[in-house]
Order: C-alpha cells, then sequence, then structure tokens
C-alpha cells in the first residue's frame, strides 16, 4: 500500500512523461493546493534560487518555493547520468552523456566493480538544539520545505541524524534532563522543552518525508552537574567515583531513560555514542560542556554499567559507538577499548570527529581497520567556522567549505570509513544559537525575520554523496592515472547495481578527463568543470 509521500510522487513522476502538459504547472499545483499532511515529494525539478554571497552563491528558499533535484530514473542504456556543482553557477545540474569504445584524455579514471571494500552504512548531520530552534522559527510551511531537502526524495535524501542528550554547545542554556540532586533513580528524570517541542517534531517530521529507513543516534556532552567532579557542566571534570560505582549506574540510567523518551514519542533510536569527545573533559578550561573518560574509564563504564543497564532495560539492540573523539586518538583508543572482549562485546562501532584529521594521517583509520574489522568506523561530527571577524554574521556561499567536506570524505571513505556526517543541519543567521558564544556554519542558514533560509555549497556537497551513494553501497576500486591534474574521487558499487562516483575539481580551469569501467571495457569521456564537484551515474553491467 502506498503511503500518501509516495502516492504524491508518483502523480508527478508519471505526468512527466505525458505530451502537452505543462508538468511544471501541474506539479506547482499540486504543490502548492494538496494539504501539507500530503507531503510535498515532486518528481519534477525546480532550479535554484540564486542569491550571490561568498566567492559563489546560496540558494534562497521560502514557504512556497525551493530548488529539487531532477531525478536520475530510469537511467538509460549505455549511458551515464552526470550532476555538477560548481563555484561558478551550477547546483545539480543534470547531463546525460554516452559510454565510448575509446579514450578520449590522458587523466584517466579505472573503476573496478569487481574489487569491493567497506559497506556504506549513510549520511548526515545533527538535529541539535540550536538546529532545532532556527527550523521552528520558520512558517510552518518553510519549516517543511527545510527538513524535505534534508529528508525527501525531492532533497538530497540523508538517512542518517544525530541527537545531543542534555545540553551541547549548541544549546541555547545550559541543562540536564534530571536536576535534583543525589536522584540515583531518576525519578525526575524528565526530556526537555528542546526535545518536545524542537527535536522531536523535526525527526518526526524526516521519517514522513523520507522514503529510505532512518537512523536516529543520541550523544551526551555532559551528564546533570550533581553526578560530576567540577559540579558543573564545562571545564574539567569527571564523573564521581569509579565504574560500578552508583554515579556510573545512574549515567547509564539516564542514557536509557531518554532513548525510551524517544521512542515514547515515536521517534525510535538506533543507536548512541559513549560520550561527545572524551578528551576534552580533562582540558582545565573547556568552554563547552563535557565530562572526561580516559579509554580505561570508557571501557569500564561500558562493560560494568551501560552494556549491562541497556540489556536489562530491553535495549539491547541499541548500536554503542565508542571513542566519538579526533582521528589522532586511532588506534590506541580502540586497542585499550576493545582489547577488553566484556567491553567489546557492547560495542559495535568506533566514532571518528573529523577537526584535527590534518594532524593525524589517515594511515590511522587503515591500521585500525585492520586490528578491528569487525568493528564500523563512522564519522559522526564536522563543521566550518564563521568570519573571522568577531559578531559578524554568517559567511554565506563559501565554496571552498564545501570543498573540504568533498575532499574529506573521498579521503576518509577510500580508508574504511563506512559514513560521514556533518554537525548542525541548520543555524541561525548569526551562526547559533549557543549559550557558550559558539558562532559556526551549516549546510543551512535560517533567516526568521524574512522566514527564508539559505543552502550553502555545503548542502550540495554533502548531496553529491548522501543523494546518489546509497546505504548499502560498497566502495569499489579506484586508481587514477593523471599529469599535473588534481582530480579527487571515488567510486561505489549501489546496491541496485549502479555505479556512483564522486569526482572534485579543485582548480580553476577544466579538465578533461576518461573514466574507464572495466567490467564494461567502456569509457565516459568529459570535461570536469572548474571547482566543481560531480556524480556519475551508470549501470554496472551491460543490459
Amino acid at each position: 500500500m502506498f503511503s500518501k509521500v509516495r502516492l504524491r510522487w508518483l502523480l508527478c513522476y508519471h505526468v512527466k512523461g505525458k505530451k502537452n502538459i505543462k508538468v511544471f504547472d501541474i506539479c506547482l499545483f499540486i504543490q502548492l493546493y494538496l494539504p501539507l499532511n500530503v507531503s510535498l515529494l515532486i518528481g519534477t525539478f525546480y532550479p535554484c534560487n540564486v542569491k550571490k554571497a561568498g566567492d559563489s552563491f546560496v540558494c534562497q528558499c521560502n514557504s512556497t518555493y525551493c530548488d529539487t533535484i531532477e531525478s536520475y530514473l530510469p537511467l538509460e542504456t549505455d549511458r551515464a547520468t552526470v550532476f555538477t556543482s560548481s563555484k561558478a553557477s551550477d547546483r545539480f545540474k543534470k547531463t546525460v552523456v554516452s559510454l565510448s569504445a575509446t579514450a578520449n584524455s590522458t587523466v584517466q579514471l579505472t573503476v573496478n566493480t569487481s574489487a569491493v571494500y567497506q559497506k556504506v552504512m549513510g549520511f548526515g548531520g545533527a538535529t541539535t538544539d540550536s538546529a532545532g530552534l532556527s527550523i521552528r522559527n520558520l512558517s510552518a510551511a518553510a519549516q517543511t520545505k527545510l527538513i524535505r531537502a534534508y529528508f525527501s526524495p525531492d532533497g538530497i535524501e540523508y538517512t542518517f541524524s544525530r541527537i545531543n542528550v542534555g545540553t551541547c554547545d549548541f544549546s541555547k542554556r545550559p541543562y540536564s534532563l534530571c536536576e535534583s540532586e543525589n536522584d540515583f533513580e531518576l525519578a525526575n528524570f524528565s526530556l526537555a522543552d528542546e526535545d518536545v517541542h524542537y527535536k522531536i517534531p523535526i525527526l518526526q517530521e524526516a521519517m514522513e518525508v523520507s522514503v529510505r529507513p532512518l537512523k536516529f543516534f543520541c550523544t551526551a556532552w555532559s551528564p546533570p552537574k550533581w553526578m560530576k567532579t567540577s559540579g558543573t557542566y564545562r571545564y574539567r571534570g569527571k564523573l564521581i567515583g569509579e565504574p560500578g560505582g552508583k554515579y556510573y549506574k545512574t549515567l547509564a540510567l539516564y542514557y536509557a531513560k531518554f532513548i525510551k523518551g524517544y521512542a515514547n514519542h515515536s521517534v525510535p533510536l538506533w543507536g548512541m555514542t559513549v560520550q561527545n569527545e572524551p578528551f576534552a573533559g580533562g582540558i582545565k578550561d573547556q568552554p563547552n560542556a563535557c565530562l572526561y573518560l580516559t579509554p580505561e574509564l570508557e571501557r569500564d563504564f561500558v562493560k560494568l554499567d551501560l552494556g549491562p543497564t541497556l540489556e536489562a532495560q530491553g535495549l539491547g539492540n541499541i548500536t554503542i559507538m565508542m571513542l566519538d573523539d579526533q582521528r589522532f586518538e586511532l588506534p590506541d583508543w580502540p586497542v585499550r577499548v576493545l582489547g577488553d572482549k566484556d567491553a567489546a562485546k557492547y560495542i559495535k562501532g568506533i566514532a571518528v570527529h573529523w577537526y584535527w584529521d590534518k594532524q593525524a594521517p589517515p594511515l590511522k583509520l587503515d591500521l585500525t581497520n585492520q586490528l578491528f574489522p569487525d568493528y564500523f568506523i563512522l564519522y559522526t561530527e564536522a563543521c566550518q567556522g564563521t568570519s573571522e571577524v568577531p559578531g559578524q554574521k554568517v559567511a554565506l556561499g563559501k565554496w571552498t567549505q564545501g570543498e573540504a567536506y568533498t575532499q574529506s570524505i573521498i579521503e576518509n571513505m577510500s580508508h574504511w570509513v563506512r559514513g560521514w556526517l556533518d554537525w548542525n543541519i541548520a543555524l541561525n543567521i548569526q551562526g547559533g544559537p549557543s549559550w557558550i558564544d559558539h558562532k559556526l556554519n551549516a549546510p543551512i542558514i535560517v533567516d526568521a525575520e524574512y522566514d527564508v533560509f539559505y543552502k550553502n555549497p555545503m548542502y550540495y556537497h554533502l548531496g553529491h554523496f548522501s543523494k546518489f551513494v546509497l546505504p548499502d553501497s560498497f566502495r569499489a576500486n579506484l586508481t587514477i592515472q593523471q599529469q599535473d591534474e588534481n582530480l579527487e574521487a571515488i567510486a561505489f558499487l549501489r546496491p541496485d547495481g549502479l555505479v556512483a562516483m564522486v569526482l572534485l575539481n579543485t582548480q580553476d580551469k577544466s579538465i578533461p578527463v576518461s573514466i574507464y569501467d572495466t567490467n564494461l571495457d567502456s569509457y565516459i569521456n568529459v570535461d570536469v568543470p572548474a571547482r566543481s564537484v560531480q556524480t556519475y551515474l551508470w549501470r554496472a553491467t551491460k543490459s
């Protein structure tokens, strides 16, 4: 039986193939006049509403209009479909090119889908308090447009979102979910207004508009301050006592109650990380909410408290991820945690943040995968900053920020990482709100005063992966032969039998390339535009 979302998409999709019908008019009528709860899954294409900004531009959306992505299906035989976003002009521009028997360029990318590596889990971003506050300040119709831009088939189809437990740096205030001192049974635990009125409604709507399964997971920055040696949410401090003691058991129960609280609102959580950036909690003047854990403390907390508590609460299916900190902690941190079989049995994955990647080679990912091939590696947080000028609003339209994201995803997923998440899915025009006065950029920036939001270049760079590299795809073997050129690329074999290649050109000139598929013994000959990111799709086998 079709959902309302799928039915609406089918209406527009089938109209597209009919002659003498103005598709734009029909689908616009459906979009404007059918009730919002019938979802806006449009099978037609709406181009970017361009607003010049930064070194490129942003796409402006409002309650009645937002750009979408043209369908790539059905894929034509012996052809490749190409989507291009560039610094100069394009956002998901669609073209179709024919496969050829010969190469036209000395720059050659060779794809061998007979040799595959790790399975992809997906892509996404965090639904933080600040994201929720920013989105909910829009009109209801504009909110729906924004949520669809991330999760629906006419958007970039995120399949992951991360949720903060209690306060984080992108909350409007410091708080916990149980402020009653010495309440070790958490009798006074309750979800916050930020959960009930902001994040949960957004996640509920995301599930409604998505046709892909979604994975939500939670992360805590700080437990209630009465449980910490510092007596405060931030600055250096750890949990009182030792693993196995009453404070650690209460913390495990705190997480279980959060997971159950969301389930009671029909938002099931797939997983959790043990602690956000546990190393940061050992820094004396740490301004962010935090909790210090060593690898040994994390290990013992998982095996003595967290794992057993989740099982006792009927939550043994929750995916526990360790670390949730920088790449430079690899592989030492996993060695000290997963080396203990009693802790390792509860853990499924290793969460990593991107901020210090330049100080730690990707070889650390290779070593970690070699040592622990049964544990997935997932990048769970990345974000870009604003202008260097204090107090200045978010710097919109920076193409270089999107390039940095694509470079990171290509590098990390070429070294066994199975998915990649951005930080805030949306922030306000000041880059907040944040109770510690952090100001950052985001793929989508909300200007609630005018009931509009702007899609930054980062949004499109992320979409070239999340939209086209389906969960359960496998990274495919790829080699690049080039002379004096600097292209970066990665290829995947999708579960539906298509090949998806993402290609990045960071140079100020176009580059002729030949993409060779060894299985098809065919070439795709194209000119890659200057300063562009592209996704190529073609069938992995001959018809």
